[in-house]
């Protein structure tokens, strides 16, 4: 009877044969890439949502809320990045972007330069801090938000951009073209010697170019009369892990492991050693961290204390201790995921609870906790030279040191961007007087003087909508009169004119510098106590 059918109908038991390879195929398919019920009923819930809701939907949106809605469930780290956000952050990683190579900030609706970027196309056809961006490409930009002076001004490399700034300084307008170029996103913020043979290397993020900036940075303070070296580590949100490995290769020696990874997957999980070329292993060394230094920060600061190799000083770190890996989606968005916990020689997981949620995550990590105090709860473990130090949430300096607490007033000013307005305006005025009258930075730090200028910045201050407080302003008068100076000085000095300035009032720092003098050796912490 079969035979007959089979026979009578030959192309229905073809179909109905192949029908049943295809859906045995495609059954094979789905449980190999969504081999979960759950997986299933995500997409289930995706494809009757844009089928049967009432209105059209984004979908682009859908799937990135509901990416983000599932990664809420996950550790604080593990993020989706947009498009955009990911080429940003890759050009961060990558330590350059393509544009013109300007510093800027919007000051009463008007792009102003803050600094030219050393070396770039700007400098070089001698655009000049303060100067004001007031068309661009034959039209005002006068109201342009960030995002729209970053979409106008960054561009490929090889096309130009054309635009006319206003020179305060003369009252004169000018006509630019510029071609734009390679911007570098310098990680060292500076470097410089302190006393004349204190180095001060300020790194604000672990970049690919990272280590190669350190290193010439370092060469050259050496042959300036470097004896002694404080790595700033302040706000330093981390970045490449392999970078962090190798910054701290620069001052550990004789193959000493600098961190190991652990995750669930095995091919997660490695560890990093030092190697046997010669670096900076013998020159005392401190090491600054606060609340802001997480990630590869806590991986370097961790290496030098586990160690016994130099002093940590400062306040507890952040304490990020899970290790993100990037993936690629198919739209150039991109998902970094956590994939194992690092922990430091010692044994030290430095990553901080976040069962309460992401929110009172990030809010407890700078909120105002008592960091001068050792939190009961750490777990307690010894270094190599059998000194105390903690783990489960950051790095515990060595030195604690609390960075003073501002008044409102102070903040206020800041928030409210009131030194930079009011530099911007006095050099308008008196740019040429001061560089005739100091013609070098050491000058202008030991005998220039802002405090007769002490009345005009509080009345342009109320001006701006930053009520005077006497009580407050007293307290903070020093640091208020210094920032203003640092901020001249940053004006025709650069960073090094910043910070030059800006140490002489850093508690912590001034803290740090001190400790070379007796609890420090040539390549180690002197053991006689446990410096907590």
């Amino acid at each position: 009877m079969l035979m007959k059918f089979i026979k009578k109908y030959p192309v229905i038991i073809m179909a109905l044969i192949l029908g049943i390879i295809i859906g045995i195929k495609v059954q094979i398919y789905f449980d190999e890439r969504y081999p979960g019920q759950n997986e299933s009923k995500l997409n289930q819930v995706f494809m009757l949502t844009k089928a049967f809701y009432f209105t059209d939907v984004d979908t682009t949106k859908l799937v990135e809320s509901a990416i983000n809605g599932m990664f809420e469930q996950l550790d604080p780290h593990t993020t989706y990045l947009p498009k955009e956000d990911e080429k940003m952050s890759e050009e961060t990683f990558r330590g350059d972007f393509d544009g013109i190579g300007v510093e800027f900030q919007i000051i009463k609706d008007t792009i102003t330069v803050v600094s030219p970027i050393s070396g770039g196309p700007s400098q070089k056809a001698g655009i000049q801090a303060g100067d004001k961006i007031i068309k661009i490409e034959g039209k005002s930009s006068v109201g342009f938000t960030n995002k729209q002076v970053i979409k106008e001004l960054r561009g490929e490399r090889g096309t130009k951009v054309n635009f006319t700034i206003y020179r305060s300084t003369n009252g004169n307008q000018y006509d630019f073209v510029i071609t734009r170029d390679k911007i570098p996103i310098n990680s060292v913020d500076v470097s410089l010697l302190y006393n004349g043979d204190i180095a001060y290397i300020n790194l604000s993020r672990f970049a690919e170019t990272s280590t190669l900036e350190i290193l010439k940075a370092l060469a050259k303070l050496k042959l300036d009369g470097m004896k002694k070296i404080v790595l700033d580590l302040r706000n330093n949100p981390g970045g490449i892990l392999r970078e962090a490995v190798s910054i701290s290769d620069l001052f550990l020696d004789d193959s000493k492991l600098i961190v190991y990874t652990q995750g669930r997957v095995a091919e997660f999980d490695n560890e990093y050693f030092a190697d046997n070329i010669e670096g900076y292993e013998n020159y005392p060394l401190v090491v600054l961290i606060n609340r802001g230094s997480a990630s590869a920060s806590e991986i370097v600061s961790g290496a030098i204390q586990d160690w016994d190799r130099g002093l940590v000083v400062g306040e507890t770190s952040f304490g990020k201790g899970v290790v993100q890996r990037p993936f690629l989606l198919s739209d150039g968005s991109a998902v970094r995921i956590t994939v194992s916990k690092y922990y430091t020689p010692s044994g030290r997981a430095i990553q901080r609870d976040y069962s309460n949620g992401k929110a009172e995550y990030y809010v407890s990590a700078h909120g105002n906790t008592d960091t001068s105090k050792v939190d009961s709860s750490k777990l307690e473990y010894r270094t190599k030279g059998n000194r105390l130090v903690y783990g489960g949430g950051g790095i515990t300096p060595d030195i604690i040191v609390e960075y003073d607490e501002l008044t409102n007033y102070s903040i206020e000013l800041t928030r409210n961007n009131i030194y930079y307005q009011f530099v911007r305006k006095y050099l308008d005025k008196n740019m040429a007087t001061i560089e005739n009258k100091y013609p070098n930075l050491e000058l202008f730090i030991k005998n220039f003087s802002i405090e007769k200028q002490k009345n005009n910045f509080i009345k342009f201050a109320s001006n701006n909508k930053v009520e005077f407080n006497k009580t407050e302003f007293v307290k903070d008068k020093d640091y208020i009169f210094q920032r203003i100076k640092a901020y001249i000085a940053r004006d025709i000095w650069g960073n090094q004119g910043w910070y030059r300035v800006m140490l002489h009032v850093d508690k912590q720092f001034q803290r740090a510098i001190k400790l070379f003098d007796n609890e420090l050796t040539e390549n180690k912490v002197k053991l006689k106590n446990e410096y907590k």
